[in-house]
């Protein structure tokens, strides 16, 4: 069975930990930092990931806390999240939980959500 250290799995998510600073509520799944901050972005908020930790199955993550009052900047249906340092660089993305109408001006509350890289699995 293949291994990887949980100090190589850590190494990428403290990355996470560290840059990670603006999520942002998307229409569709950014591929670029503009796209998750400008051309697809419905809202934002600053956060504060955590430690990486144990995942809930198996590998490694951080977790980026619950989101209870985010800035919503544009009207749509926001389906996915991006996770940026806030000046060049998309981290990572994923689809969120349910999708969410939101309307310009409000704000919007998201759960938790794991970022987790897996464990190696055997080939």
């Amino acid at each position: 069975m293949a291994f990887i250290a949980d100090t190589v799995f850590d190494n990428g998510l403290s990355y996470l930990d560290t840059n990670g600073v603006r999520l942002d509520i998307t229409s569709t799944e950014a591929t670029t930092y503009t796209e998750a901050t400008s051309t697809l972005s419905l809202g934002n908020d600053t956060v504060n990931t955590g430690a990486p930790q144990a995942g809930a199955v198996d590998g490694r993550r951080v977790i980026v806390p619950a989101i209870s009052a985010g800035a919503v900047t544009g009207t749509g249906t926001a389906g996915f999240y991006a996770l940026t340092d806030n000046s060049a660089e998309l981290l990572a993305t994923g689809p969120l939980s349910a999708t969410q109408g939101v309307t310009n001006g409000n704000t919007f509350s998201l759960d938790a959500i794991s970022i987790t890289i897996r464990a190696a699995t055997a080939v």
